[in-house]
Formats: structure tokens, sequence, C-alpha cells
């Protein structure tokens, strides 16, 4: 793992990804929990609009500097101040999220359409967040919250994103969050009620966990 230096834009959100230590506490989880046949680079860096992802040629996962920066002012705008904390947090889940990118790409799956792949991206970050007990479902319920405010402004057109609309995402976290915590997390505050397959999904998971259950 590393980091690049950042531009003058972005100096403030590096030093928050550095100090939080976003990049190196995901990676120790990752370490601690999968065997891959070679290694996946984490680095930090100033993207200059691309945005987050998984570079499948290189094996690296790139984790934006500007992508912490709209989180801090989406947490912001919402009226949380200072909001260096969720902004971190939101980071994490975006790092297991690319990771699971990596491991699709590790493992050779294939998945019927860009969107699939996504869905189930999002879900090993839930699952490696939910690993770390109430800190990491912490983690995931901020994640959650994010979308809840970036739906607020994109409304329900995803538009030609292969990811699904954001409260579709928050929705489905907090349903994880609900199969794997019932007592902590309430049922989420949706139309529809979460199926029962989050909690046959999370089952197997939770039994690794000593801090998985409530």
């Amino acid at each position: 793992m590393s980091y690049e230096e950042p531009v003058p834009a972005d100096r403030g959100s590096a030093r928050t990804l550095r100090e939080r230590r976003v990049i190196e506490s995901a990676a120790a989880e990752l370490n601690g929990y999968l065997d891959l046949s070679y290694e996946i680079a984490l680095l930090g860096r100033s993207c200059g609009g691309e945005g987050s992802g998984y570079d499948p040629g290189a094996r690296l996962i790139e984790l934006c500097y500007e992508d912490l920066t709209e989180q801090r002012e989406l947490f912001e705008t919402a009226g949380r101040r200072p909001a260096g904390e969720e902004a971190a947090a939101v980071m994490a889940e975006t790092v297991f999220h690319e990771a699971g990118h990596a491991l699709a790409d590790a493992l050779g799956l294939r998945f019927d359409n860009d969107r699939a792949e996504e869905d189930a991206a999002d879900a090993f970050a839930a699952l490696m967040l939910i690993r770390e007990g109430p800190p990491g479902e912490r983690t995931l319920l901020t994640a959650a919250q994010a979308y809840e405010l970036a739906a607020a402004h994109t409304g329900p057109d995803p538009g030609t994103d292969e990811h699904a609309p954001p409260a579709s995402r928050a929705a489905a976290h907090r349903c994880r969050l609900h199969a794997a915590s019932p007592t902590r997390y309430p049922p989420a505050p949706t139309a529809l009620p979460c199926p029962d397959t989050w909690t046959n999904a999370l089952t197997p998971l939770l039994r690794q966990s000593p801090q998985g259950s409530a």
C-alpha cells in the first residue's frame, strides 16, 4: 500500500486518509481473511475526477482523495460538521467494495452484467465490515447514510451508472445490518421489508466472527 503526493486541492483529504489509516486498516482485514495467489496493491492518490476503482491489469485498487472530499461535503451539507470521521468511514466501505471486484477477478467469477458484479462487490464490502463487529457495523451504517444523502440529491433515476441507485444500495446495506444484528439495527425503513435471504446469506460469515451476533 502507498500514497501518492496529492494535488494542492486534495491535501486535506489525503491527510485525513493517512491520519485515520483507512487503507492500512482495510488491508489488515483483507490480509487476515483472504489468501490470494498474487498480491493486490492499494494506492491513495489524486485521480483527476476518475473516481476510486480496481484496475485488473495492474492488480491495483486506487482510492481517490477527492472522493473523500465529496463525502465530507455531502455530510456537512446535511448538517454533520465536522464530517471527517463520516467521510473516512465511507472510504473504508469503498476499499472493501473495490476489493470485492479484485476478488471476483482473482477467482475468475463471471456475472450476467455489470450491475450484478457491482451488487456482489457491495455485498462483499458489507460482509467484511460486519466481520469487525460493532465498529464495522457502524462504518457500514455510515455508508448507508451516505447513499441515502446521495439519493436525496440525485433522485431515483440511476442514469447510465452500472451501480444500483443510491437508495437501493442504502436499503441493501441496512438489510444486511439487520440480518447481522437485529437488536442493534431494526428493519430497514423502506417500502419493502428485508427478505429472509439476507439472514441466510450472512449466517456462515457470522459463525466465523466472535462479534458478529447480537
